[in-house]
């Protein structure tokens, strides 16, 4: 019985002009890569195998797919990231949403041909509505970093883009008449009171509020630290709040709990709030407003916007402002009338001796 003959693949053998053989392994459509002969010899093999195995490596890459050039391959790159994950749930949810829609209309432009103008014209269709303009802005901005930060573009062509103006003041902030109201429709008791008064002396976020309990009481002062920053917060109890605390059992998570008794998630808790406002009638009110409507008692009070950041955990006077726009109006016009009529009383010579 004869040798059986090998059958190497994509082997291609000839003699060149000089008569000389030669060997090449070439698959279709690739370049042929020379191989020592005679065929068979172990010179031949060892060359052939790694022939081979090299050809499937390229292949394999081939398959690969690469990061292309385009806002939903870079948001996919954003959402995966270590800067995505350590924004807080709220973030990272109003984050996603803001995104996702805007790549459902321009997710398949690419990013390295994104300009100034291309943000100016797609800004400019929400002009009608300049909060949602200015928001995108700024998750677009956030996410133009990012792709600086990765090599992607060399240049954030939306740094020091300015907003549109807001003829709105975002979230209603709570008239005294309208807590008044409040506490008329659910009164010194209930959960709603507590809810009210919670958020009204403490001056925090939704998503804080849901989270206190009697763990974290210590010598008349709630610690909180707040979801969305992380600031740590040591707030005193006040009077009305430790009326509404009342005798609240000692044993359970949280505060205010569901029906069900478990406590409440952030946007459950708003949606519920929402509820107990419309039963008062105030359709305009939210849960969010009482946070403002603290800041503005407390500015209304005389205090210093220093004091103020120590309540609320904000970090910049700028944000403060937003806040207490109003009650430092008031506050300054009543001075300024306060000085008019001291000046009134007591006129000054226009030639003193």
């Amino acid at each position: 019985m004869g040798k059986r003959e090998v059958a190497f693949v994509h082997l291609h053998t000839y003699r060149d002009r000089h008569g000389k053989p030669r060997a090449y392994y070439k698959p279709n459509g690739s370049k042929g890569i020379p191989l020592p002969l005679p065929v068979g010899s172990p010179e031949f093999l060892l060359a052939y195998a790694k022939a081979v195995e090299g050809e499937k490596l390229v292949r394999t890459k081939a398959k690969t797919p690469t990061v292309k050039d385009t806002f939903r391959d870079l948001l996919r790159l954003y959402l995966g990231s270590a800067l995505y994950s350590k924004l807080s749930p709220s973030s990272k949810r109003n984050y996603r949403v803001i995104l996702e829609k805007f790549c459902e209309k321009y997710g398949d432009r690419p990013v390295s041909q994104f300009s100034r103008k291309h943000a100016s014209a797609i800004l400019a269709k929400l002009s009608a509505t300049p909060e949602a303009a200015n928001t995108l802005m700024k998750r677009l901005r956030l996410l133009l970093n990012f792709a600086v930060d990765i090599g992607m573009i060399p240049s954030n062509p939306m740094v020091g883009m300015k907003g549109y103006k807001s003829d709105g003041e975002g979230y209603h902030d709570w008239t005294e008449d309208e807590i008044a109201q409040f506490i008329a429709r659910h009164p010194l008791g209930t959960k709603a009171y507590l809810a009210l008064m919670l958020m009204l002396s403490t001056g925090q976020r939704r998503s804080d509020a849901v989270r206190m309990g009697w763990g974290d009481v210590a010598n008349g002062m709630i610690r909180v630290r707040q979801q969305k920053t992380g600031t740590p917060l040591l707030i005193p109890i006040i009077p009305a709040l430790k009326a509404a605390l009342g005798d609240l059992p000692k044993d359970a998570p949280t505060f205010l709990m569901t029906e069900y008794g478990r406590p409440y998630s952030a946007a459950g808790f708003g949606n519920w709030m929402r509820d107990r406002c419309d039963e008062a009638g105030l359709t305009n009110c939210s849960s969010h407003g009482l946070r403002k409507a603290c800041a503005r008692r407390l500015a209304e009070a005389g205090c210093t916007h220093h004091e103020i950041k120590a309540i609320t955990g904000h970090k910049t006077d700028a944000e403060v402002r937003r806040y207490t726009a109003k009650a430092d109006q008031v506050l300054l016009a009543h001075s300024a009338f306060e000085k008019l009529q001291d000046t009134t009383k007591n006129p000054k010579s226009a030639n003193p001796r």
